[in-house]
């Protein structure tokens, strides 16, 4: 067995455009409910969401965007006529954040679109990133959003108007409400299922719409109450609402484009890197985000005697582990590196130390001016 087959620069990974497991037929039912069921309701092929493939879940996340943006389209257009016949100015701030929301949606589903794209050699980890840039053009809308609803209450401060067919106005608050927050629930559902962000802050952004909404109804009962201001306050209510949904979002998505993840990811890779029989120990364990998948490497010891062939076996299994154990995680990369004796042999990195740190480079360089002394 040659000790010469343990490169510990042995890098291990795969792309997994693919799900592990057996999709198999399965029934999806009969007659009209059970096609728009499947239509409607996000599903995988697959029981676990940790093994669903990158193209379910691009599609998944298509699927929602779209059902989404027909939900809150056909609450925009009954609010838009009753904001025409009742002049409210809240049922107007809550309607042009809807349409807005509305149109943020369009430019998600073509970054989910791009993110389809193959790699090239120019972005060879490929375009899902464009879901993140899109998350800071829907931020964008955002704020745009909120100047207008400011200076369309402001104004009606300054020039009120009477406000007539309360009753619509109130009606519309409620079907608002509630329409938004079926959207909200759908998106959140399947962002979550597929590790979206951009997905789930839509549904956020939704929910908020939702919420606004029951604002509008709190208004109209202080316009009934002998408040007739109130309409235009709440204005002011539902814009200091979108201006959280904003600081929500960017912090969403400056975490994403900081390659930021949540810790337990971090801890989920260890464990299952750490359970795997072979592995004598783990060091570093990174993750980003790449869109709404994660790509992942680490450094594994591993005993010195195993021979290439056994080590990259090892590392097949370190990976197979995690892609069925660690959800939206689409690719693995496994440094080996060999132990001798339970320790890490003091030459293994050696050639590449001094590169780690400037202290590391000075001591380096001394080494090497004094060897040509």
């Amino acid at each position: 067995m040659s000790n010469a087959a343990h490169d510990h620069g042995h890098g291990h990974g795969h792309g997994h455009g693919h799900g592990h497991g057996d999709h198999g037929d399965h029934d999806h039912g009969s007659g009209v409910w059970a096609k728009i069921k499947h239509i409607v309701v996000p599903h995988s092929h697959d029981s676990n969401e940790a093994i669903q493939s990158a193209e379910e879940s691009s599609n998944e996340g298509i699927r929602a965007a779209w059902i989404g943006l027909a939900g809150m389209g056909a609450t925009a257009i009954l609010q838009v006529f009753i904001v025409a016949i009742s002049g409210s100015i809240a049922l107007l701030a809550d309607t042009l954040h809807n349409v807005g929301h509305a149109a943020t949606t369009i430019p998600l589903i073509i970054a989910f679109r791009i993110g389809q794209r193959a790699a090239t050699k120019k972005y060879s980890y490929g375009y899902r990133r464009a879901e993140d840039l899109v998350g800071l053009f829907i931020s964008l809308i955002i704020a745009l959003s909120a100047g207008l609803i400011i200076w369309e209450s402001v104004n009606a401060l300054v020039n009120p108007r009477e406000l007539t067919n309360l009753w619509w106005v109130f009606a519309a608050g409620l079907v608002g409400a509630g329409g938004n927050e079926l959207v909200a629930v759908y998106r959140i559902r399947a962002g979550k299922r597929i590790g979206s962000a951009a997905l789930i802050a839509e549904g956020q952004h939704a929910r908020a719409d939702g919420f606004t909404s029951i604002a509008v109804v709190v208004g109209v009962i202080g316009v009934w109450l002998g408040f007739e201001q109130a309409d235009a306050i709440i204005g002011f209510l539902i814009a200091a609402a979108i201006l959280w949904i904003l600081v929500s979002s960017v912090r969403t998505t400056g975490r994403r484009l900081m390659d930021g993840v949540d810790d337990d990811v971090i801890d989920q890779l260890t464990e299952v890197i750490t359970s795997t029989p072979g592995v004598i120990s783990v060091g570093r364990v990174r993750a980003r985000w790449s869109g709404h998948r994660l790509e992942a490497d680490a450094n594994v010891a591993v005993d010195s005697r195993l021979t290439v062939l056994e080590s990259h076996a090892l590392a097949e299994k370190i990976e197979h582990n995690v892609l069925h154990t660690v959800a939206h995680v689409e690719n693995v990369v496994i440094h080996v590196n060999p132990v001798v004796d339970g320790v890490e042999p003091p030459e293994l990195h050696e050639l590449t130390h001094h590169h780690t740190s400037a202290a590391a480079r000075q001591e380096y360089l001394s080494r090497q001016a004094a060897h040509r002394s």
